[in-house]
């Protein structure tokens, strides 16, 4: 009997690992949000050349305005992918690319700008903390409601 286990120990071995090789999945899988391919894309813009009107049939609706005016149009584009084993499957950030288009009276292209994740890199963010003045009570508003809190919390005994 243990010979016969013996020579078909290979066999079993091999079919165990083609299994689970076929589980596993060539491609990495991609979560995107926005637009894909956005710096491909913004190749084909030209600047005072291309209106309005070809952006949309090209890249689509913008994502948001200029709060100010409507001359200006933000596209976004972001794509996570799934860690290897030593990432504990975390996601990591492959792109994160932001075009901004901005337009004359007119609605021809004057400027695109596209904003890679290089660019986010080295954006400094200031340590400084800052105070709301405005949410800061003072002393009589304190003591007031104390006050309130002390008289409410003997009624309920």
């Amino acid at each position: 009997m243990r010979v016969i286990f013996c020579k078909h120990n290979k066999l079993i071995f091999i079919i165990l690992y083609f299994l689970l090789l076929s589980n596993c999945q060539l491609q990495a899988t991609k979560n995107t949000h926005g637009i894909n391919f956005l710096d491909n894309r913004s190749k084909i813009l030209t600047v005072n050349k291309t209106n309005k009107n070809d952006v949309v049939n090209i890249i689509g609706r913008p994502h948001t305005t200029s709060g100010t005016t409507t001359d200006k149009w933000i596209y976004i584009e972001r794509t996570l992918l799934k860690g290897k084993m030593h990432k504990l499957g975390q996601n990591i950030l492959k792109s994160n690319n932001v075009l901004e288009l901005t337009f004359n009276k007119y609605g021809v292209l004057t400027e695109k700008k596209l904003h890679t994740i290089e660019d986010m890199k080295k954006v400094k963010f200031t340590k400084k903390n800052t105070t709301n003045s405005v949410t800061q009570r003072s002393f009589v508003s304190n003591f007031l409601s104390s006050l309130r809190q002390k008289m409410y919390g003997n009624k309920s005994k």
